[in-house]
């Protein structure tokens, strides 16, 4: 006899299918009987059973019927007249029996019963696999099924945190942009405040020597007013002439009126420091005026004398006398701060040249100096913001890119070349005709 031994319950088996899925957890023998959780009408499902009772009547030439362990019909003769009758053996216990209406000679009944427990063992397997197969499909499917859903949870967790990674991230953003504008703004104020420092010293100079002359002056009105007493007194001719010659009035009154015309030199100087100033000061002018370059470099120039006259050699070539349509105050700050990176540059006894002119229908600006130069590993990031060589504390990076901003508002460019040990030059270029763009900051 040919039978199934099944090692686990199919329960089992899926149980340790998922723990190991490598081990064959089942286990077909010969000589064993059928798994008991099958029973017959299970055991025939899917089989084509008119087929196969008709190929048994044609083997055992006679009427064949199959019932199961209750009696039960299964497929075939159903009539409770039969002659012989051979039992399908489960693992324990027949599972059905094989009958005939007619005896049937042993070994050919005992063939058929054979025949027809292989087929039952053979459909169990197919039935078990498919069972089995079956249930991992839907093993699998619940873990697709979890893990989707863990997933989902999870995709979920990470856009919220994205979203709020998010949020922060523009609002650190804002936070930085806001602390750049600032920093952007400062060093406009800053370049006042250092022009300022620079002006007082300018402004000093001749206050100097006007309070000097003016004391002298004051002195020499003293000698006037004794003379003056002497007249109102009725002195003669005589005495008066004696005092005049006696205490030099005449050399008095002439140095009187150089220490008048010094001391207006000298106011004139003041006012004119005052009035560049004034017009370099306006550094969030938004309105433009008609201006030319060349007396914004010469305002800038005089009021920051005294950062350069110590250091270097302030050559002015200046041809352009064009005027563009500009914010001449804005235009200040870039003369201003080319000027004093050129004055950085430079140890001692060096030559600064500011050349203007007109060319291609743009008016040029140029200041080079004889210092140090720049490296060239340096030079592609000189205009980035917060970018600089000096030392922390002693700048903020933020000069050259102030002027390159100002420049490209106005519609220009700049540009820079530069050489280790021989200087450095940077060309303005601003259209004659050009419409002024919206300031950084607004």
């Amino acid at each position: 006899m040919v039978s199934i031994a099944i090692a686990l319950s199919r329960k089992r088996w899926a149980v340790h299918y998922h723990r190991q899925k490598v081990e064959t957890m089942y286990d077909f023998q010969s000589g064993g009987d059928f798994e008991r959780d099958l029973n017959l009408d299970e055991l025939l499902k899917g089989i084509d059973k008119s087929r196969l009772i008709s190929a048994l009547n044609v083997l055992l030439d006679t009427t064949v019927g199959v019932v199961d362990d209750t009696g039960a019909s299964v497929i075939g003769d159903n009539s409770s007249k039969t002659v012989d009758r051979v039992p399908l053996h489960g693992e324990l216990e027949p599972v059905g029996f094989l009958q005939t209406r007619t005896a049937v000679p042993s070994e050919r009944l005992s063939a058929a019963a054979d025949l027809m427990q292989l087929i039952l063992r053979c459909n169990a397997r197919y039935l078990l696999a498919s069972d089995i197969h079956l249930q991992t499909q839907r093993d699998d499917f619940e873990e697709l099924q979890r893990r989707n859903v863990a997933l989902q949870a999870s995709e979920a967790r990470y856009k919220k945190l994205s979203e709020s990674l998010e949020i922060r991230v523009k609002e650190q953003v804002k936070t930085i942009e806001k602390a750049h504008l600032k920093l952007y703004r400062n060093e406009k104020q800053a370049s006042v405040g250092r022009l300022a420092a620079g002006v007082a010293h300018e402004i000093n100079n001749p206050l100097g020597f006007i309070r000097s002359n003016v004391a002298t002056a004051a002195s020499y009105l003293e000698s006037f007013y004794e003379f003056n007493a002497l007249i109102d007194n009725g002195a003669s001719s005589k005495d008066l002439r004696k005092v005049w010659e006696e205490r030099e009035l005449s050399l008095l009154l002439d140095d009187f009126k150089d220490l008048m015309k010094e001391s207006l030199e000298g106011l004139d100087r003041i006012a004119k420091i005052v009035i560049a100033l004034k017009g370099f000061s306006r550094i969030d002018q938004t309105e433009t005026e008609r201006a030319d370059i060349d007396t914004i470099v010469r305002q800038i120039c005089q009021v920051a004398e005294s950062q350069w006259q110590q250091k270097a050699k302030l050559v002015l070539e200046l041809s352009s006398e064009t005027p563009i349509q500009c914010q001449s105050a804005q235009l200040g700050q870039v003369v201003y701060g080319l000027l004093g990176n050129a004055v950085d540059a430079i140890e001692t006894n060096g030559i600064i040249r500011i050349r203007t002119a007109v060319r291609n229908g743009a008016v040029v600006l140029e200041v080079q100096d004889n210092g140090r130069g720049i490296p060239e590993t340096v030079l592609p990031h000189v205009f980035e913001p917060f970018f600089t060589t000096k030392e922390v504390g002693q700048g903020t990076g933020l000069g050259l890119t102030v002027c390159h901003d100002i420049v490209k508002e106005h519609g220009g460019s700049i540009d820079i070349v530069s050489q280790i040990g021989k200087g450095t030059r940077v060309t303005v270029n601003l259209p004659v005709h050009n419409a002024i763009q919206n300031p950084k900051e607004s």
